[in-house]
């Protein structure tokens, strides 16, 4: 063994024992006459300690001055009471009197530091990654998504759920992003695809009987890319058979509610809130709102139209948000909103303020409107003295996620998002499919196998009122980002051919892609459902974080390049000819 302690591990009671510790150094410090080494291991940090009080002493100390950062060191020597503690370290209570040292590798001088707080930016760490995950901040992600891992399959296995693998190569199917693909050199001229979830199998298996299926699984989209995105990326995928919607809420809200107790001992008192996509819409703007904070939508069409002012006359709607306290910014604070909005990537034209300050009621608009007009808006605000109407206006469903990015925005300036506290909601009633404005040709809003609401069934299969109907779906909503989802699922042929004609799939189309789940459908499938839960996004919430690439070991940047291995990268042209695929590009 290298080493009988962790850098960890070792206390006062420990003092006298003569222990091998092996490591990284951290750091060195030369006092003249003493010389100490922080030592660094995964557990945590041991001070080494050279005193060149006798001739062999001597010769340790100017081995000690030798060591660089990261040098890899093997010591042994007696533990002993510290005379300068450090409080801030578990082992800040004892040193090594260094008897021995051995290097075991040298280092080059790592291209940033090794530190909690270090100097080196994202591109560089994660150029670096293997030295960037030796920082203690970060291997503590890890360790967080560990025992996050650990307490899932627990609670799942307590749950009679099963763990199951399904296959990575499969065949390509639309299911609302582009896949991956692989060429098949046994099979020339076809390809596999990485998938993007295990949606057929879990169905097949709930088929197959088993009943309660899980597995915590790699999936592959091929798109752009964000701070919660990632091409590859984990989930806690499920499925049940013989259940309803009310079932699988009551599951899977009973795993994260494990998941908060368990890690951060948070406990929630009755069920989580529910709201429908329509009330959410109506209400935030958004299908997953933060309700950390107010600010709720209240709309104004009736209060403001037929008064002169063109930008309301012409809007299909005008809807604001109450930012409470707010009347008191200035100029240039409210001119930063109106900059904010204006961005292309939201792509407003403008807000509307009101103010009510001690002077009363005071808007952008008071020339066409009345004191007892701007009375009548605050009112249907609560508004009170002290707060700040921002009042947007034009097309509903644009309108609507502008004025979400401002409340999300001015929740954020106001220090109302506050990461440590958690509001869970499910999203419920989805519609089941969306319209292209310029086609006209409906998609699935989640995926072609969702289930309509029973009472809504029958526009489904006659094709008709489809706009109105709903899927038998729901997400679950922490904080303003959507953590996971699913549905009860379409499990006999009839309705499953009715939807793929919906959305525009011939019969041989359909039968080409999805004819070996319509077989299985004929084979006594019973009614099931499931959910998928973001790995990733859940470990960055439990830790405080927005960008899931801090508890992904090795992550791809926004280019999807993984900058560490440089891929991807070219094929040999005999490779590609070996595939088959020389003559394809």
């Amino acid at each position: 063994m290298y080493r009988t302690h962790t850098c960890g591990e070792l206390r006062l009671s420990d003092a006298g024992k003569t222990v091998t510790l092996a490591g990284w150094v951290q750091r060195t410090r030369d006092l003249g006459g003493m010389t100490f080494v922080d030592l660094r291991d995964r557990y945590g940090i041991t001070q080494l300690a050279f005193n060149p009080g006798s001739e062999a002493q001597q010769a340790l100390v100017a081995q000690a001055r030798t060591l660089g950062r990261e040098y890899v060191v093997q010591t042994v020597g007696v533990v002993k009471e510290r005379e300068s503690k450090n409080k801030n370290m578990p082992t800040g209570e004892v040193e090594i009197v260094v008897q021995e040292l051995s290097i075991l590798n040298a280092a080059k001088l790592p291209p940033f530091s090794i530190e909690e707080e270090t100097d080196g930016g994202d591109e560089l760490r994660m150029k670096y990654r293997y030295l960037d995950l030796r920082r203690a901040n970060v291997r503590s992600n890890f360790e967080l998504r560990h025992r996050m891992a650990m307490e899932v399959r627990n609670y799942l296995s307590a749950q009679h759920f099963l763990e199951v693998e399904t296959p990575v190569l499969i065949k390509s199917t639309p299911e609302g992003a582009r896949d991956f693909v692989v060429p098949s050199r046994m099979n020339q001229g076809e390809f596999y695809a990485l998938p993007q979830s295990p949606q057929t199998f879990k169905q097949l298996l709930m088929v197959a009987g088993f009943d309660r299926y899980f597995q915590i699984v790699k999936c592959f989209r091929d798109e752009d890319l964000r701070q919660d995105r990632q091409p590859e990326f984990t989930q806690i995928d499920c499925e049940m058979a013989f259940v309803e919607q009310e079932d699988i809420l009551r599951i899977f809200e009973g795993m994260t509610k494990h998941l908060f107790k368990s890690i951060h001992g948070v406990e929630f008192d009755g069920a989580y809130p529910r709201m429908t996509f329509d009330e959410a819409m109506k209400s935030y703007g958004c299908d997953k709102p933060d309700l950390r904070f107010g600010m709720k939508f209240n709309e104004l069409n009736d209060l403001v139209q037929g008064q002169g002012f063109k930008v309301f006359e012409e809007a299909e709607l005008v809807v604001g948000i109450n930012a409470e306290g707010c009347a008191n910014w200035s100029r240039k604070q409210t001119d930063a909103l109106i900059d904010f909005v204006k961005r292309p990537q939201i792509g407003a034209t403008g807000i509307v303020f009101v103010k009510w300050t001690d002077e009363g009621l005071k808007s952008t608009v008071d020339k066409f409107f009345t004191p007892e007009q701007l009375a009548k808006w605050a009112e249907r605000f609560g508004m009170k003295q002290g707060d700040l109407l921002c009042i947007m206006a034009g097309k509903a469903g644009k309108t609507r996620k502008q004025l979400n990015e401002l409340r999300l925005h001015i929740g954020e300036q106001l220090g109302l998002r506050d990461p440590k506290v958690f509001k869970p909601l499910w999203v419920i009633d989805f519609p089941l499919l969306e319209q292209d404005e310029e086609t006209g040709r409906w998609h699935a809003m989640h995926h072609p196998f969702t289930a309509p609401k029973p009472e809504d069934a029958h526009k489904l299969m006659s094709g008709t009122e489809l706009g109105s109907v709903r899927a038998n779906a729901y997400d679950l909503v922490i904080n303003g980002t959507e953590i996971g989802g699913g549905s009860i699922r379409i499990h006999d042929r009839t309705m499953q051919e009715a939807m793929f004609r919906v959305l525009g799939f011939t019969d041989e189309d359909a039968r080409y892609k999805f004819g070996f789940l319509m077989d299985a459908f004929e084979y006594g499938a019973p009614p099931h459902g499931g959910a998928a839960f973001g790995f990733d996004r859940l470990v960055s919430l439990f830790g405080h974080r927005t960008d899931i690439r801090e508890f992904i070991a090795f992550p791809k940047n926004n280019a999807g390049r993984d900058t560490m291995i440089d891929a991807p990268s070219r094929l040999d042209p005999d490779q590609l000819k070996e595939l088959g695929v020389a003559s394809m590009v």
